[in-house]
């Protein structure tokens, strides 16, 4: 099977695989850059850009940490981003994942803006009020993460009545993904819930809204998955895991190796302080989370909105901004280890454009 080019909005995506946005500094300037260079989109992570470089543009810091979101999401910190991509990709089209459980939503969506992102994905909640904060950039495409049709009609309805527009795309994305889940930790397992058996309803809702593309997401893996997928309506994927086993993934390299170690019975769903079950590998840090021996919550970032200032971080036992910055920084012992369900297939590390070849043409 040849594929067809992505359209989202007036964007032309020649290679349909989105490179899914993973944070904290695992999708950043070098792989969202190089993905979008060799023909697919990539996605930069709006998550803790305080942390970029260093920290050279979070202006404040306690602990060595972005004190507050203001910091933790950096402005300058994104804008340096993206121009870094923009070196690399030139004018293709380059996207951001930005959660809507962020502290800043509205803010960080107009960042994006200003810094000069074609293309906006958001999950982590429904984006209701997504086309708000995006308002003087007719061209800024918006692209809502959804996990079911149902979802995907509540936030075109919103749309359209509020702001006579609909979504230029929707990822629809299953329980196998990295990171947080769109479902609760019993309906993560249900049949009906698997990415295969949602791909048909929300093509069939999205065409009711004027062909909405949908891209399929979670547990997408190789050309047969792609393939599969096409077949059932979608017009492309997103895919997360497999690309930080890529040279060129922001990534630490002791975090790359946490994955080629990790053996399928390690990836599990968890707590997170950010209200949804979130899907990672069981490393040093769970142990001592299980054990309630964690490090201390402090909530230095302020990060998301559901943590309630830390009071949701003291009842899981970790804080996500921390936990996932120390895995950026490659740090064994408390960091937090995001992964989909298939993240223990990787198991050698090759470039953006090898693995692109490989899942347009096949193995």
């Amino acid at each position: 099977m040849s594929f067809k080019p992505l359209k989202i909005g007036k964007y032309e995506i020649e290679k349909p695989i989105v490179q899914g946005g993973m944070g904290v500094g695992i999708s950043w300037d070098k792989l969202a850059g190089t993905v979008s260079k060799e023909g697919g989109l990539g996605v930069i992570s709006a998550v803790g850009t305080g942390y970029y470089e260093n920290r050279k543009y979070a202006l404040k810091l306690v602990e060595n940490r972005p004190l507050d979101a203001k910091n933790f999401y950096s402005k300058e910190g994104f804008e340096a981003i993206v121009k870094n991509a923009r070196a690399i990709c030139g004018d293709k089209p380059l996207a951001a994942n930005i959660l809507y459980a962020i502290n800043d939503y509205g803010r960080v969506v107009r960042d994006a803006c200003e810094a000069g992102i074609d293309i906006i994905i958001t999950g982590a909640g429904l984006p209701t009020n997504m086309p708000e904060f995006t308002e003087g950039y007719p061209d800024v495409a918006l692209v809502p993460i959804v996990s079911s049709a149902k979802a995907l009609k509540i936030i075109c309805k919103r749309w359209k009545g509020r702001y006579d527009r609909l979504p230029d795309a929707v990822v629809l994305e299953g329980p196998k993904s990295g990171g947080h889940q769109g479902f609760s930790y019993e309906d993560c397992k249900k049949e009906e819930n698997q990415l295969e058996n949602l791909v048909a309803p929300v093509v069939e809702e999205a065409a009711k809204w004027g062909d909405i593309p949908v891209i399929a997401a979670g547990g997408v893996w190789d050309k047969n998955d792609i393939e599969q997928m096409v077949s059932l309506g979608a017009s492309g994927v997103q895919m997360g895991t497999r690309f930080i086993g890529t040279f060129e993934c922001d990534a630490h390299d002791n975090l790359k190796q946490v994955l080629l170690d990790a053996k399928e019975e390690d990836i599990k769903l968890m707590s997170s302080p950010v209200g949804y079950p979130a899907q990672g590998v069981v490393t040093n840090l769970i142990h001592l989370i299980e054990k309630r021996e964690g490090p201390a919550v402090k909530c230095l970032s302020n990060c998301v909105a559901p943590c309630n200032r830390g009071e949701e971080a003291k009842a899981v036992g970790f804080c996500i901004a921390d936990r996932l910055s120390d895995a950026y920084e490659g740090n064994l012992e408390t960091g937090l280890f995001f992964s989909g369900t298939n993240g223990y297939k990787l198991d050698k590390i090759i470039s953006v454009k090898e693995l692109l070849d490989k899942l347009m043409n096949g193995e």
